[in-house]
């Protein structure tokens, strides 16, 4: 146990410095690695720990990302979603939610499916969305986005490579912990027991 928190020290020690010591190509790489097993993290809950077979965990990160990039960007939002324009942490927040809301009404469709046609319809989801975010005009096509405005944080701008690295790994830590959490939980032994 002592040896496991020696080395848990070393790597947060080393992730603490990291951005000061590395070049920026690096501190890219480990943006994207950061950003990366975020999603993973996910896909692991579901497929390694649930036993539910997905293929469709992409079109869900860029359904999220594409709404909060959307509602940051866009001028001419509905009379609905106006208050919540150019607001960052809002429209992630409003992300988040039409994700869960997409994800429970696709979940309902595609868990009725057994056998090798659940993984195959997931892939179809995953494809579906692929395309139709690839091809709408407003969203900038296959190029995606541009015009982002910079991220605030409690009044500070992030926008830098080095600096989201802090935001990055600090979301990804947190994950991490609030899903060893939730699988020491009773909903994480209900979790479990999906696979039996």
């Amino acid at each position: 146990m002592k040896r496991r928190h020696g080395f848990l020290a070393a790597f947060l020690a080393a992730l603490l410095v990291a951005p000061s010591l590395l070049p920026e190509f690096y501190v890219t790489l480990l943006n994207y690695i950061g950003l990366y097993a975020l999603v993973a993290l996910g896909l692991v809950l579901l497929t390694g720990v649930g036993g539910l077979t997905s293929f469709g965990q992409a079109a869900f990160v860029g359904l999220g990302g594409y709404t909060t990039a959307y509602l940051t960007t866009a001028t001419d939002l509905p009379a609905l979603l106006a208050p919540f324009g150019h607001l960052p942490w809002v429209a992630l927040v409003i992300g988040l939610i039409l994700t869960a809301v997409v994800a429970l009404l696709l979940g309902a469709l595609t868990l009725r499916l057994s056998g090798h046609y659940l993984p195959l319809g997931t892939i179809a989801w995953g494809i579906s969305l692929y395309f139709l975010f690839g091809n709408l005009d407003f969203l900038g096509g296959h190029t995606g986005v541009t015009g982002i405005q910079v991220l605030e944080i409690f009044g500070t701008e992030v926008k830098d490579g080095r600096e989201f690295f802090y935001l990055i790994w600090t979301v990804l830590l947190g994950a991490i912990w609030l899903t060893s959490n939730l699988l020491d939980s009773r909903d994480g032994r209900a979790i479990r027991a999906l696979k039996g």
